[in-house]
């Protein structure tokens, strides 16, 4: 939805008396909960009035304009959106514009897709034509009523204080149908522009056409993904794989054909296979023509899925998303709903980003059943690692049975990390008091290897040796140390300090930062090795070999092991008291401990837990007591 919505002529009207951007502002405050930022303000005032004068002096007076217009299932927003009349077919017409006040930018001589510009100093930007195509293919690819006429939607970056001499190096990629580039030296050929697209007839209709469309992916982009997953696809579903592949592919077909709704929930270990089973839904779902998105609660395992499975299509990567895009999206209008690792589904979508609009006070699980007419969940009950998690088989079967939804639970048992070893599953559940038992002996197993540091230069040392013969390796801890900002231009700061040995945290930004890889891909991109990654950044992974810092959040004390929550560092407990801090570091270790595909390096800060470690896998074979 846009910010504001006014025809062109009124919009100018507004502008030139001052309410429009006093309009604009209010109705951010409201959305976003903040006011806008004076630089935002800025470019309204300054941008705003040279868009609607033009548009006038057009004839295009009647356009109707959404100013700011928020893209569907997304946070993103387009400066404008005209809409109107084809001036010779008749039919609907959009445009979007990126509006820039730059005076000079130069293109990146590495990529010229990036740009820098004086205010930015180091940080490249995205090119204004680049930016504006992303926006345009956005709408086609989520509103169902372009998906006929993708067409009708052409895109236009306007950098009307620039001169051609200022900007002459953003010449160098060729312009589209999508991302068009005008500056202010041009502005008889961008009106000249807007008249072959837009006639000068109402454009109201076309605007309640775009805001009243149905949100969900087209089907040209999902024909896109279905080439993308074939041509990667490798995936052999076994046993219980299969049965909760049938059951959705079943539920899509009855969905389908009689207008039937059901839940199904596919519950296991790590390992056990589920995004492998979400992955091979999706291909086929894509191939078949059905409407499906996959999403997450975590930025680390929805940004990989996005490059592993999207890295040659960005449009694809928009079908990996994320459980708070769905509050706004109309009941049903998906056919399939993959919610993956959804034990981190959370009481509520909103959060300090949400738009305040968009808050619908119900709980998460409510609105991701409600998106589409098979839910499918996949879970661990058992990775529940902060407040706030609320996923688990019983809380989404009590809210689909309250709808009176049929519901069909799938149990996984296979196991296809830590070496595909029951064994080494079920000694790290009753290690941390997850299974009952208490703390038994690792007596070994040929598909899996159990090593115990003591010191976290010996662990890093074993990694390392490791890695240089060709294992991919990392280094996890509990979040037991502090964790400093990135500083532009500074390296990473070694917080994990133990003794003489320090490394630093995962790197916290989105964005390469030397050799570090951006936090998303700290476990699957060269370079991650040399930082220390925590449980946001390993759940949902693997890699061949694990090494695990257990800090003193969780130590061995008379016979068991005791939480101390004053030793956390996780923002998640800042503040607050030990209650229920106990089960979410059990977690939070299990999650850490089960990340390696075929053997763990453990190294506990604490000597009796050292102690209690050597014991179980290099001593005797009794159980240690609970």
């Amino acid at each position: 939805m846009p910010l504001l919505r006014s025809s062109a002529e009124s919009l100018l009207e507004r502008l030139l008396s001052g309410s429009a951007v006093r309009a604009i502002s209010e109705q951010y405050s409201f959305d976003i909960g903040y006011r806008p930022s004076v630089s935002e303000t800025r470019s309204w005032e300054r941008s705003l009035p040279v868009l609607a004068a033009d548009l006038r002096d057009a004839g295009l007076g009647h356009v109707e304009v959404l100013v700011e217009h928020r893209l569907p299932l997304a946070s993103k927003r387009a400066d404008a959106v005209l809409c109107g009349v084809h001036p010779r077919t008749g039919e609907p017409s959009f445009v979007v514009v990126e509006l820039k006040q730059w005076t000079q930018a130069v293109a990146s001589p590495d990529d010229p897709g990036l740009v820098h510009i004086d205010r930015y100093g180091d940080r490249p930007v995205l090119h204004p034509a680049e930016q504006v195509t992303g926006y345009v293919h956005y709408l086609t690819d989520f509103l169902r009523a372009l998906e006929h006429n993708p067409e009708s939607v052409r895109g236009a970056a306007y950098l009307h204080n620039a001169s051609e001499a200022g900007v002459a190096s953003l010449r160098l990629i060729d312009e589209t149908d999508t991302g068009r580039l005008f500056t202010g030296d041009q502005r008889a050929q961008w009106l000249e522009y807007l008249t072959s697209l837009l006639g000068p007839a109402p454009g109201a209709q076309a605007a309640d056409i775009l805001l009243n469309s149905a949100v969900g992916p087209s089907r040209q982009l999902m024909k896109v993904a279905a080439d993308e997953v074939r041509e990667r696809e490798q995936f052999v579903l076994l046993d219980e794989q299969q049965v909760a592949y049938r059951l959705v592919m079943q539920a899509v077909r009855r969905a389908r054909n009689s207008d039937h709704k059901s839940v199904i929930v596919v519950a296991g270990g790590p390992g056990s296979g589920k995004s492998v089973i979400a992955l091979s839904l999706l291909g086929e779902l894509f191939r078949e023509g059905h409407s499906a998105l996959h999403v997450t609660g975590s930025s680390a395992f929805t940004g990989t899925l996005r490059r592993v499975a999207g890295s040659r299509n960005t449009r694809v990567q928009r079908l990996f998303g994320y459980f708070n895009q769905l509050g706004e999206v109309e009941p049903n209008s998906l056919e399939v709903l993959i919610a993956d690792e959804a034990h981190r589904i959370r009481q509520s979508s909103a959060n300090r980003f949400t738009r305040r609009n968009a808050r619908t006070g119900r709980p998460q699980v409510d609105e991701l059943i409600d998106a589409a007419r098979v839910p499918v969940f996949l879970l661990d009950e058992h990775q529940v690692v902060r407040p706030g998690e609320v996923g688990s088989v019983a809380s989404i079967t009590a809210a689909a049975q309250s709808r009176g939804l049929e519901v069909q639970i799938v149990e996984l048992d296979a196991q296809f990390r830590s070496g595909g070893s029951r064994a080494y599953e079920e000694w790290v559940l009753r290690l941390l008091g997850l299974a009952e038992g208490g703390p038994t002996a690792w007596d070994g197993d040929d598909n899996y290897e159990v090593v115990i540091a003591d010191s976290p230069e010996q662990m890093e040392a074993l990694l390392r040796e490791k890695a240089r013969v060709g294992y991919g390796a990392r280094m996890a801890a509990g979040f037991c140390w502090p964790w400093s900002k990135a500083v532009r231009d500074q390296p990473l700061v070694p917080d994990v300090a133990i003794g003489e040995w320090r490394r630093p945290w995962n790197n916290p930004e989105s964005r390469r930062r030397d050799d570090a890889p951006p936090r998303e891909l700290w476990a699957t991109e060269d370079g991650g090795f040399d930082q220390v990654g925590c449980v946001y950044t390993a759940q949902g992974f693997e890699y061949d070999w694990s090494g695990v810092i257990l800090g003193p959040d969780l130590v061995w004390r008379d016979g068991k092991f005791a939480s101390d929550v004053t030793a956390s560092r996780d923002p998640a407990f800042r503040g607050k008291g030990s209650a229920g801090f106990d089960t979410f570091v059990r977690n939070v270790y299990k999650v850490l401990l089960t990340r390696g595909m075929m053997g763990t390096v453990i190294y506990s800060t604490d000597r009796p837990t050292r102690d209690l470690l050597h014991d179980l896998v290099d001593g005797s074979s009794e159980a240690i007591g609970t």
